[in-house]
């Protein structure tokens, strides 16, 4: 309660103290979408109705109507200011096809893939808009260029990894119609315009800064990925069912304020007190206007094998959202597949979260980071991340924000490690190894550490 007390009173009084807004720091170009005159699902989605109950609403809408998302896309741009930052390229793509023309759409594809759960992410941030300004997986030359210079070719546009579907089907060839589906349902159609052998070694090396199978991204392209991949057009025909909601770009847009700056925090693990201070404070940060948002935004694909579940981790961030109840944050969850590669992730983050509205991207330390299978070395510098997203953050049209490195003390609570240092407070730590065993035993976690209601969501579904 003190940490969550101490973080207001620090932003009424840098309210109070400033009487002159900054100017945004954003451009103000229009979005290119077309525009429908019903709000009912913008209404429920950003209602305060429980996360499970929009998640249960919209996954009733979408598999009834599977051409609805892209009607709903549209609805919700009609509300958009032309204040928000631009989408990444200038326009939102929505691949979504017209409900009326989804069955010919279905009907044309002459072979079926099933695709993995990193590979049904992907067809759909590419569907809503969220990898714009893509309109369809990587062909051969637009891979080899982003592989080769992180630009893709032609507009020149930074793009931080390669975004592609693989197949080890022999027959498959340029000009096929290739019906995508996942779970046994119907989600898109590939229209393939190229299929090639990829240099594997030479994606590893150049996108993940090595070629060792001992990098978590690198064993899942030599080991998980099929021999060959296809790239083409995409036709969406509806949205993967999950068990939680992730609201598209355009319906995360038609929540936030106008003219405002957006902060916003990735993370792929529950969120404890420092994480909680960490992005709090962001808004206090010297780049950041006033009356600024943060919008949390946890990538719920798949991610390292000993990460807790997307499912799970979605239950933390409920109880989270109840128990804070903070005006200034926003909610909302990414159906995004980590890659743990490091710098140019960071670059992929920043590019998704423009497309989702956010002027402004919280840069941790060792950011997408991730040690070897073998010793347990880092494969990052502490800082990489962050050296590349400050130089790349201007050609973004975005700001980034340094995350603060928080510690809780007796005498003050949550101070900058700094401060702790400068004036001799007594700083309390508990690693998450000892977390995790005191978690597993029963014992009491304390409250400066952790969220009670995260911690029974935790040991509920253990």
């Amino acid at each position: 309660a003190n940490a969550l007390m101490s973080s207001a009173v620090r932003r009424s009084a840098r309210q109070l103290a400033s009487s002159v807004s900054r100017a945004s720091s954003f451009a103000a170009a229009p979005v290119s979408v077309e525009s429908t005159s019903s709000f009912g699902l913008k209404k429920l989605l950003f209602s305060k109705v429980p996360s499970s109950g929009i998640a249960s609403a919209l996954n009733q809408q979408r598999a009834a109507a599977p051409g609805s998302v892209r009607s709903f896309q549209t609805t919700a741009m009609s509300a958009m200011s032309n204040k928000l930052i631009s989408p990444h390229g200038d326009k939102l793509v929505n691949l979504m096809v017209d409900p009326s023309k989804a069955a010919s759409v279905e009907a044309s594809a002459t072979r079926t893939l099933e695709l993995s759960d990193r590979n049904a992410c992907d067809v759909e941030l590419l569907c809503v808009g969220g990898f714009s300004p893509l309109t369809g997986f990587m062909n051969a030359e637009t891979y080899e260029h982003v592989v080769e210079n992180m630009r893709l070719p032609g507009s020149n546009l930074l793009f931080g990894l390669p975004i592609v579907l693989d197949t080890d089907c022999e027959d498959t060839k340029a000009g096929d119609k290739v019906l995508l589906r996942y779970k046994g349902k119907s989600v898109a159609v590939l229209t393939v315009d190229s299929k090639w052998r990829p240099n594997k070694p030479k994606e590893a090396k150049s996108c993940y800064g090595t070629s060792s199978i001992e990098h978590p991204g690198v064993h899942m392209i030599a080991e998980e990925r099929g021999r060959y991949y296809i790239g083409g057009s995409l036709e969406g025909l509806a949205m993967p069912v999950r068990e939680f909601a992730t609201p598209t770009p355009a319906e995360v847009r038609a929540d936030l304020p106008e003219g405002k700056d957006v902060v916003a925090f990735q993370c792929r693990n529950p969120i404890h007190r420092a994480h909680y201070e960490l992005f709090t404070r962001a808004l206090d940060a010297e780049n950041v206007g006033e009356g600024a948002v943060v919008l949390v935004h946890p990538t719920m694909g798949p991610t390292q094998d000993d990460d807790i579940s997307g499912l799970v981790r979605y239950k933390t961030y409920v109880v989270l959202k109840e128990e804070t109840k903070n005006p200034q944050v926003r909610w909302a969850y990414l159906p995004y597949s980590m890659h743990m590669a490091g710098p140019r992730e960071a670059i992929q983050h920043m590019i998704i979260r423009k497309n989702y509205g956010c002027t402004h991207f919280i840069i941790g330390r060792d950011m997408a980071g991730s040690k070897s299978s073998l010793d347990g070395e880092d494969f990052y510098g502490a800082y990489d991340a962050q050296d590349l997203a400050k130089q790349n953050a201007a050609e973004l049209g975005m700001k980034t924000v340094p995350s603060l490195n928080v510690v809780y003390t007796d005498e003050k609570g949550y101070v900058t490690a700094d401060v702790a240092e400068k004036e001799g407070l007594s700083v309390k730590k508990l690693s998450g190894t000892k977390f995790r065993k005191m978690l597993r035993g029963g014992e009491d976690i304390p409250e400066w550490f952790a969220f009670k209601s995260v911690v029974k969501v935790l040991r509920d579904n253990a």
